[in-house]
């Protein structure tokens, strides 16, 4: 407690008698210091001494403690003062409590601002600082507190930075406690020996530690002074002093302990502590705050206490935080349990996997021997790890991140470790995650179990714990069995004497616990020990004749156990066995083990001696354990150490058997010198330190690689969050810090950064990472992030870098793994040395230097002996040995990586292998059948001696396999073995981009069977990498993963990459795959240079001429000068302006982004506005969103101000015919410019185009580069025969090979222009930084911390444009950035709005990720977005309002809103069709890259580019030089030749080798000939090669129906199919399908899988995972899937459709707009559909696809109930309309029945609103009741009237027509039957009114509302004519939007038989459910006269279709 006094100054109104004694303690007080400084002491001292005594007087320390402590601060001088205060102790304390309440809390809160503002603590004395733990906690409380208050005032105290927990303290609450804390210490007697422990309680509830008030006495032990608990024992003779501390009585039950019985808990509790009554007392305290709330815990509590149990209450508490409806969410959360060993973590995963089995939660070990797959990492909730493996986990950021960012709970078990040599690791893992917390504001919540330890306060605050809530400290008195502890001192200084004494002490201790009838362990510390020290007490036994008490006891079990040792392979155990003893160590083998634990736990051993894993690693309890000696080896020091506290407290926790012991006893025998030293230790009173300092380099190089430290200033701060930091602080003279240096810098900030700076340094010498000093900025290196994945020190990196070089031979590399620090520990022992000797000789391949007396020799001949498989007789060695063999391997794959990143083929090819050579302990030579266990050692041994290679052996037949082996069985089998080993074949195709770059396609093929025993069920790992052998470079490498499924299906994988060449050509390159686990299992694939035609060099680029900028003036048009908002063109626009505006040749313009080449289209625009203003111009623009854009700006400036007509063509958008007449501009994307001009004859406004402007032209390259050429041709095509020319203006970036484009749209020199990269308007610099990482995600996520250093770096308050590759990627960086903002000082920097107005803009949104972006500033734009949020987000970004926008790739394109930076996130791209990452065609980069600097404001621009490493040197490359643009036309040729034939431009096969001379491929194959595969280009190769292509396409389009290929085998004829093809822009292959597939009586469920299958839907993209969450999906919807094709794109086509008819949630926001995706081509694909089933004259089949349309547009099944199509009416209003009849209020009358259908409740309602509002009043809010009617109003209500027109024999005129009635009547009713003649031809004429309700004021709209659908979408109808008897078929005909009224004629012939036939009329709408009509139209046929036949010709002038 803090009791403070207070001056007499301060307190006026106290009363007299108080003064008295106030004064009293001051005059006193002044009286001492003047005398003992010789002056007048001024106030402020005598006021601090004031308060020190009057804190002590008011403790409540005995007066004789109270007497030493005020001696040792007062000295000497102060005699006769402490005498005169204790004796008035009680009043001066009193007189102070009684004073008035009000008084006290002003004066306390006055004080404890001193203290704060001052510091204030005595300085005179002997500098002593008494405040006691309590009162740290408290002030400590107290400044937090202040802090928090201040901060949230914006002005932190100067020690602001560090936040020191995450509790809230009200001050005042505090203040009261301080209050309750003097009033309890008033109460306290003062001068008794009693003590209470109420002082400690209020502090901290639940800490019980009776020696922090313990009744201690102080003992001189060996000499040293100390405090010990009373009723110890003394014996002191000369052999030895005892010291004995008996057992402490169990604490007593208080009277609010409850036990928690099992039964109370809920059911998840229930069932994971099935079998247990009730917790234990230490569990039943800790319970509330472990099983109900999610605090921070540190429970310290003596071994044996059940802190397993505890662990096991949080695990519970979490996962009942994710227990939802009966179900947990088992992907939400993950538990990790770090233990300090490996058997104590298998211990561990058994048990919880035991308890937890029940709730189904899987529990899994994950360490150095038990590795888990990604995927079972993700399939396991909870986690038992080591701290090492734990650690490196979390270092690499592979899985995500995701795996670290889920872990809910970590549970670290045995946290006193903190100060053995592993606690270091401990360390950087609770710092992490604590950063991690922070970062990103989750909640993980950290339990720590620990033993008893004596700053438990420190180790709390190091976990973030609250001290009053989460800390809970339990003493010995809580052992279940408590414990007496003996210390005994041997005394003789002689080493041998000394020795022979212990031994002597120890058997007489043994035989005093034997006698007992206890068994006893004795520990010792080195395994030969255990059998000397068993043999010496054996001796001594017999000498003495008292063996006979150690014999065992016989009985039958003896007999049996006596059996199982006989068999026992230790010869040590068989011996000691018979006397009643035995040993135990980790040397022996598992089995002996085992057995010797069992006999000790059976008791047949009476005593065992064994080392200290035993008390470690096995739950082996014995009544008395004793500790002999204290001296252990320790290998990393080379020297005899200490036996550490902790092994001592572990082996006494090994004392008492729970079941059947009252107490334990624990011995220890030491020398004298250290008696002491264990006393203090075990009467814990030597605080646990910190070792964080030794590893501090390899932490933080891990923290580097990692990407969380990037500069000094984050390391210093991640140290403060260490132990090392709270010790640091706590005693700095351990850490080397003066006091003066801690005075000056309470915080340590000074020391820290020094720390920081050495270590840097240290780092930068060793090229782990790169430090920067002047700026203080780390970034890490390729070194460095090997060492920190491979856990490798820094020491052994040094050595690495001093040894290691390309040209080391097997041995050498031997030689340097076995320098490396890891294995400093090992020594030689002398005992070894023969034996070493004989395994160097045997064992040994290769050379060993250092030979057997040198550790690095020793470790040489271990690895090799390991490998070589050889037995080692001797104990140290055996576990060497495993120790060596497991660091190696991680050694020698850190070495292969570091040759890999260094590019050196032959090293890193070595090193692969010997990583194999150690993991599969087979040598390279050896026959790598020998990997299979199957196989017998003999058959293998004649295999490798006949010589018999696996390719032979692949050629062989198994007979003579067998008889080779003189085995004939064994045939099969070797057979199978050499099958299962993985091989490849692989094939490359190079294709030269540039004279300097090759791009290599390399196929690759399994070619093995596939075994899961073998294999297991993932995949086959492999590593590629093309070397050039004459200049030993790796060029490329890659690591690659060939699948189970890919095996078993034999599918080839691709990979694409690039690769440089020099000139002059080299021979060859090597291609190399080497599989990573696999020994011989290679293959080599050569590339020849011999053929390869380079292709030509590009013509050099435009000069920029220096030209006097134009006027805008020049264009000699107002009207145009009046558009533009500058006065002068830029350069670029100058040099071209003559060309553009003045002349009409074809221009191709290339030149960077954002050198303003719109203007350039829009000088050539007016150019036509100007010269030919009746013809119109035609822009095309590659994307939807570039065209929006376009449109945009063009509807203002064009369209208003020069009054031309400008009009948009896009798939989403189709104006009518008329409108499209009148247009000026159509603006358009090259795919909708296709297809409409595909039928080019017969419309009118393509042949009226005389310009075409291509926007973008450089993207022939791309994949819709095709439709740019095809549409090129096309009009160059379509110009030759109206000969009228048509200009072609093409703009792209700059071009490679300008010439060939110019030469193919005819373009002279006078009108290419091709600037080169440079010329930007805003220079740009560049800068590219490497990402390593084999899988994408991971890569994603290291490059999250980069782009926001970039960001602060480069443009702190600039705009920045982030492009990622995904919608889920923008999501993530978005989520990432803001995770990095909250640990700023100001986390909304990037906003630069008020508050307040953005979260009105908030609102607004409908994208939750939005929502919470843009409130930091950051804006998220992709396709998935609504187009309202969307265009607020440009709005803000361009406004400057949030500084940061993170895009998908489609938004450089998109949209022009430059940004100062540029980064772009990544290059590659998730293809859906290929499934793998591709990269982004270069175009899309630099045209990213060309977003960065904004003309207006910016000197420079910035780039920022992450890249995958190895695609480094590729972007360096061709950012800076152009990229050539290559053809991609032979992808789809077939599709373009269709289109061409079905529109009658191709007839024959020679027109369609001409055609293909008009396009841009042809051009290209004779530049670049190798590119496509062509071997020369003699005219006759190129003649072949092209009709060999055609041939090819022709009979791809004949197999799809779609041509047929006349008998002369020249001319082609289009069918049908290939028309529907080519009209709905549909790929041959769906009309294919639609023809295998359509039936004529397909029912909804076939057709939806008919329409998924389209292969218009391969590109659907399926992610990561997406698989998985398809297979959820696919439950929840009514049609099967295939389950074998989760990952297909037709699959998750078919889940997404029928989810939209569901209306089911989807899974993510990706799936939304996947679903966008697919209604977008579904329309299109129905609609072929449709024209395929009505070709077929299949009538089912045609109605249910026009259903299927509705379906599709409505989302609705046609099963449901058409009311649910009104928007928010759901399947639980349904019954308000069945209660609502037709009939009754407001209805007409003479229609019964309720509403059950939409006609019905349009009907019901009459058109008037407060009808239907008057149904649905409680149902609906007012804005959704507003939706649905303006639904139901807009629903189109027609009458429909029938009349047929033809030719009657008795008709007057010779034509006549008939009306129908369309009333429902009689059969029989003969008026009904129409007379109609045979095999004549009618027209039905139908007319479409509109029954108008009268509420649509003002024009209508001809839109239908569909608000389930993503487009527009017109109101149309389907006509149909069937014959239901036949169904068959009759007529089909699309009706568009029907106004008022409307009449459609359809013809049909008249049946050739006469009789009675009924023909049915379908009114079909085609975006409504429920508003079809059918109509029967009954016919008689009847014969014709003959006149009929004569007049059969004339039937076509009678086909009447003039409307009425």
């Amino acid at each position: 407690m803090v009791i403070e006094f207070y001056l007499e100054q301060s307190t006026p109104e106290l009363k007299p008698v108080e003064k008295t004694n106030d004064s009293f303690l001051w005059c006193e007080v002044e009286k001492y210091l003047n005398a003992t400084l010789n002056e007048m002491a001024e106030a402020t001292r005598i006021e601090d001494l004031c308060c020190t005594l009057y804190d002590m007087l008011a403790s409540v320390k005995s007066g004789d403690e109270l007497q030493n402590e005020l001696f040792e601060l007062l000295g000497p001088d102060g005699l006769e003062l402490i005498e005169k205060l204790l004796q008035n102790r009680i009043t001066i304390v009193d007189r102070f409590l009684n004073s008035s309440n009000d008084h006290k809390l002003q004066a306390l809160q006055d004080n404890c601002k001193k203290i704060l503002g001052e510091n204030a603590k005595p300085n005179y004395g002997c500098q002593v600082t008494i405040q006691s733990e309590q009162e740290k906690q408290l002030m400590k409380q107290y400044r937090r507190e202040e802090k928090r208050i201040a901060r949230r005032e914006k002005k932190a105290g100067e020690d602001g930075e560090i936040a020191e927990g995450v509790m809230c303290f009200d001050p005042k609450e505090l203040r009261i406690q301080r209050e309750q804390a003097l009033m309890n210490a008033r109460s306290v007697p003062i001068l008794s020996r009693q003590r209470d422990m109420d002082v400690e309680k209020i502090r901290y509830p639940h800490v019980y530690d009776s020696q922090a008030e313990a009744m201690r006495t102080s003992a001189f032990i060996a000499g040293a002074k100390m405090i010990l608990p009373e009723g110890i024992q003394r014996e002191n003779n000369k052999m030895y002093e005892e010291v004995k501390i008996p057992y402490s009585e169990p604490m007593p039950v208080g009277f609010e302990e409850k036990p928690v019985y099992i039964q109370d808990l809920d059911e998840i509790g229930q069932l994971a502590f099935k079998g247990m009554r009730r917790l234990n007392r230490i569990q039943s305290i800790v319970f509330e705050t472990a099983y109900n709330t999610n605090e921070n815990m540190l429970i310290c509590a003596p071994t044996g206490a059940g802190k397993t149990n505890i662990a096991m209450l949080t695990v519970l508490h979490e996962i009942r935080q994710h227990f939802q409806q009966g179900v947990i969410k088992k992907n939400e959360f993950k538990i990790v349990y770090v233990a300090p060993m490996k058997a104590l973590a298998a211990e561990m995963t058994n048990y919880f996997s035991k308890r937890l089995e029940p709730l189904g939660i899987v529990v899994k070990e994950l360490t150095g021997d038990m590795q888990l797959s990604k995927n079972e990492i993700l399939r396991t909730q909870m986690l038992v790890t080591t701290p090492e493996k734990w650690d490196v986990v979390t270092r690499k950021s592979v899985g995500d991140v995701a795996l670290s960012q889920i872990v809910k709970l970590l549970i670290l078990d045995e946290v006193h470790l903190l100060h053995e040599d592993r606690g270091p690791v401990l360390e950087s893992i609770v710092a992490r995650t604590l950063r991690q917390v922070e970062s990103t504001q989750s909640m993980i919540r950290i339990l720590g179990l620990s033993a008893t330890l004596p700053n438990y306060l420190d180790v709390a605050t190091f976990l973030h714990v609250n001290p009053c809530i989460g800390l809970f400290y339990f003493d010995g008195r809580f052992r279940p069995v408590p414990l007496g502890q003996t210390f005994l001192g041997v005394k003789s200084a002689n080493k041998v004497q000394q020795l022979n004494n212990m031994d002597e002490v120890c058997y007489e201790s043994v035989l005093k616990q034997v006698k007992a009838g206890h068994q006893v362990m004795v520990f010792v510390h080195a395994r030969n020990a255990t059998v000397r020290t068993a043999m010496s007490l054996i001796e001594r036994a017999k000498n003495s004749g008292q063996i006979s008490c150690f014999l065992p006891t016989q009985g039958t079990e003896y007999g049996h156990a006596e059996k199982q040792v006989q068999k026992s392979r230790n010869k040590q155990v068989r011996e000691l066995f018979p006397d009643g003893f035995s040993i135990h160590h980790a040397g022996m083998l598992r089995q002996d083990r085992n057995l010797v634990e069992n006999l000790f736990s059976n008791g047949h051993i009476k005593v065992l001696v064994c080392t200290a894993t035993l008390a470690w690693g096995v739950n082996l309890p014995a009544h008395a354990v004793i500790i002999k000696g204290t001296q252990i080896y320790a290998a990393k020091r080379g020297s005899f150490v200490d036996l550490g506290i902790l092994d001592v407290m572990q082996i006494f926790g090994r004392a008492g058997r729970p079941q059947f012991d009252r107490f334990g006893e624990g011995i220890i025998i030491t020398t004298h010198d250290k008696l002491s030293h264990y006393l203090t230790l075990l009467t814990q009173q030597n605080p646990i330190e910190s070792q964080f300092l030794e590893s501090l380099a390899d932490n933080l190089n891990a923290e580097i690689a990692l990407g969380t430290v990037t500069n000094v200033e984050e390391a210093v701060k991640w140290i403060s969050y260490t132990y090392l930091y709270v010790r640091m602080r706590a005693n700095p003279l351990v850490y080397g810090i003066s006091h003066k240096a801690y005075q000056i810098d309470p915080t340590l900030a000074k020391h820290r950064e020094q720390l920081v700076i050495e270590v840097g340094r240290k780092l930068d010498k060793a090229r782990m990472i790169r430090f920067e000093e002047r700026t203080g900025y780390f970034s890490s290196t390729d070194l460095g992030r090997t060492a920190s994945h491979y856990y490798i020190k820094y020491n052994t990196i040094e050595t690495f870098n001093e040894l290691f070089d390309a040209h080391k031979t097997e041995s050498d590399i031997f030689a340097i793994v076995s320098k490396a620090e890891e294995f400093d520990q090992i020594k030689v022992r002398e005992e070894e040395i023969e034996e070493l000797d004989a395994l160097l000789n045997n064992f040994c391949e290769l050379s060993a230097p250092g030979g057997v007396e040198n550790s690095y020799g020793k470790i040489n001949i271990l690895l090799q002996t390991y490998i070589s498989r050889g037995e080692m007789d001797s104990f140290s060695l055996i576990s060497d040995s495993a120790y060596v063999a497991q660091n190696a391997a991680r050694i020698v794959r850190a070495l292969f990586e570091i040759a890999l990143r260094k590019r050196w083929p032959a090293m890193t090819y070595r090193l692969l292998n010997l990583s194999k050579v150690i993991d599969k302990r087979l040598w390279g030579w050896a026959s790598p059948l020998r990997q299979f266990s199957v196989l017998p050692p003999h058959i293998l041994t004649r295999l490798e001696e006949k010589n018999l290679t696996v390719d032979k052996l692949k050629d062989m037949r198994k007979d003579e396999i067998g008889h080779m082996l003189h085995h004939v069985n064994i045939g099969l089998k070797v057979k199978q073995c050499v099958h299962q080993i993985p091989s490849v074949t692989m094939e490359a195709s190079i294709q030269p981009i540039t004279r300097t770059v090759l791009r290599v396609t390399l196929s690759i093929c399994p070619d093995f069977t596939w075994n899961d025993q073998v294999h297991g069920t993932v995949g086959e790992p492999w590593w590629i990498w093309v070397e050039d052998p004459t200049n030993d470079h790796i060029y490329h490498s890659e690591y690659f993963i060939v699948l189970k499924k890919q095996v078993i299906s034999k599918e080839a994988q691709l990979l694409v990459f690039t690769i440089p060449i020099f000139e002059p050509l080299p021979s060859q390159y090597y291609i190399r795959a080497v599989s990573d686990r696999w020994l011989g299992a290679e293959a080599v694939c050569i590339i020849n240079f011999q053929h390869l035609i380079l292709p030509e060099r590009h013509p050099p680029h435009t000069e920029l001429l220096d030209l006097q900028p134009l006027p805008i003036t020049a264009l000699g048009c107002e009207a145009y000068e009046a558009l533009y908002n500058f006065s002068h063109f830029n350069p670029v626009q100058t040099q071209i302006f003559h060309t553009l505006y003045h002349t009409d040749c074809n221009v191709l313009l290339g030149a960077p982004t954002g050198s303003g080449k719109t203007v350039a289209a829009e000088l050539a625009i007016f150019r036509v506005f100007n010269k030919y203003p009746t013809s119109k111009a035609v822009y095309i623009a590659p994307l939807k969103a570039l065209v929006r854009e376009r449109m945009d700006d063009w509807k203002v400036r064009i369209e208003e101000k020069l009054g031309k007509k400008v009009i948009e063509l896009t798939g989403d958008v189709t104006p009518d015919m008329k409108s499209i007449a009148k247009a000026d501009l159509i603006v358009t994307t090259p795919e909708k410019w296709d297809g409409v001009s595909r039928s080019w004859q017969n419309r009118n406004y393509v042949k009226q185009v005389t310009i075409l402007i291509i926007d973008e032209i450089h993207l022939l390259g791309e994949e819709r580069g095709p439709v740019l050429e095809v549409i090129v041709s096309r009009t160059n095509f379509i110009s030759s025969h109206t000969e009228k020319p048509v200009r072609i203006v093409g703009l792209s970036t700059a071009l490679a090979n300008a010439r060939d484009l110019a030469d193919w749209l005819n373009i002279h020199q006078m009108g290419l222009f091709n600037f080169r990269p440079s010329v930007r308007p805003v220079p740009l610099e560049v800068h590219i930084q490497g990402f390593p990482g084999q899988h994408y995600c991971p890569r994603m996520a290291s490059m999250n911390k980069p782009t926001f250093q970039a960001i602060r770096s480069h443009s702190p308050a600039k705009p920045v444009l982030i492009f990622v590759s995904s919608r889920r990627q923008t999501r993530l960086t978005a989520l990432e950035l803001i995770a990095f903002l909250a640990t700023e000082e100001d986390p909304k920097q990037w906003l630069n709005m008020d508050e307040r107005e953005m979260e009105d803009i908030i609102g607004t949104l409908r994208d939750s990720n939005l929502k919470l972006t843009l409130a930091f500033g950051i804006g998220m734009h992709h396709a998935g977005l609504h187009e309202r949020d969307r265009k607020t987000v440009e709005e803000l970004f361009v406004n400057c309002k949030v500084q940061v926008l993170i895009a998908t790739s489609t938004l450089a394109w998109g949209v022009n809103f430059p940004a100062h930076l540029v980064i772009i996130k990544g290059t590659e791209y998730y293809d859906g069709k290929t499934r793998r990452y591709v990269d982004f065609p270069i175009t899309d980069v630099l045209q990213m890259m060309g977003r960065a600097g904004r003309p207006q404001f910016d000197d420079q621009g910035k780039a920022v580019i992450l890249v995958h490493d190895i695609k480094k040197d590729f972007y360096k490359k061709f950012l800076y030089e152009p990229f050539p643009v290559e053809s991609s036309l032979l992808g789809v040729l077939s599709d373009h030749l269709n289109a061409e034939i079905a529109g009658g431009t191709i007839t024959s096969k020679q027109d369609a080798m001409d055609y293909i001379t008009w396009t841009y491929f042809f051009r290209r194959l004779i530049m670049n000939p190798s590119y496509y595969n062509l071997s020369d280009v003699s005219h006759d190769s190129v003649n072949k090669f092209l009709s060999s292509l055609v041939e090819k396409s022709l009979v791809e389009l004949e197999l799809s129906y779609c041509i047929e290929i006349g008998e002369d085998n020249r001319s082609i004829e289009p069918l049908t199919y290939g028309r529907i093809a080519s009209y709905y822009y549909l790929k041959h292959q769906t009309v294919k399908m639609f023809k295998e597939r359509l039936k004529p009586e397909c029912g909804t469920e076939e057709l939806l899988s008919i329409l998924s299958d389209a292969e218009e839907y391969t590109d659907l993209p399926v992610r990561h995972n997406e698989d998985h969450m398809n297979s959820e999906l696919a439950k929840c919807l009514p049609f099967e899937s295939n389950p074998h094709s989760y990952d297909s794109p037709h699959t998750k086509a078919h889940l997404l459709l029928q989810a939209h008819l569901s209306r089911t949630m989807l899974p993510c926001p990706d799936y939304d707009t996947d679903t966008k995706t697919v209604l977008d081509q579904a329309l299109r694909v129905c609609q072929a559909m449709l024209d395929v089933a009505a070709n077929q004259g299949w009538l089912v089949t045609a109605l249910n696809i026009t259903n299927l349309v509705q379906m599709v547009i409505q989302g609705r099944w046609l099963k449901d109930s058409s009311l649910l199509s009104v928007p928010n009416i759901e399947h639980h209003h349904l019954h308000i309309f069945r209660k609502w009849s037709t009939g009754t209020k407001g209805g007409r009358t003479g229609c019964h029945g309720f509403i059950e259908c939409l006609p019905e409740l349009v009907h019901a309602c009459g058109g008037k609103d407060h009808v239907f509002s008057s149904m649905m009043e409680n149902e609906l809010t007012a804005v959704k009741m507003k939706q649905a009617w303006n639904f139901l109003s807009h629903l189109p209500v027609i009458d429909v009237g029938l009349s047929v027109k033809g030719w009657w024999d008795d008709s007057v005129e010779g034509h006549g027509e008939l009306s129908i009635t369309t009333l429902t009547s009689d059969k029989r009713n003969d008026n009904r039957w129409i007379k109609l003649h045979a095999d004549q031809e009618y027209v039905l004429q139908v007319s479409l009114q509109r029954v108008h309700f009268g509420f649509h004021k003002g024009k209508q709209d001809s839109h239908a509302v569909t608000p389930r659908f993503p487009k527009l979408k017109d109101e149309g109808w389907f006509l149909i004519l069937g014959e239901v008897d036949k169904r068959e078929l009759i007529a089909l005909k699309r009706v568009g939007y029907v106004r008022n009224h409307h009449v459609v004629s359809i013809s049909f012939y008249t049946p050739e038989l006469p009789g009675r036939y009924i023909y049915t009329l379908y009114l079909m709408s085609d975006c409504y459910l429920g508003l079809d009509q059918q109509y029967d139209i009954h016919l008689n046929v009847t014969p014709a006269s003959i006149s009929a036949q004569v007049n059969e010709e004339v039937s076509d002038a009678l086909i009447d279709l003039k409307v009425k």
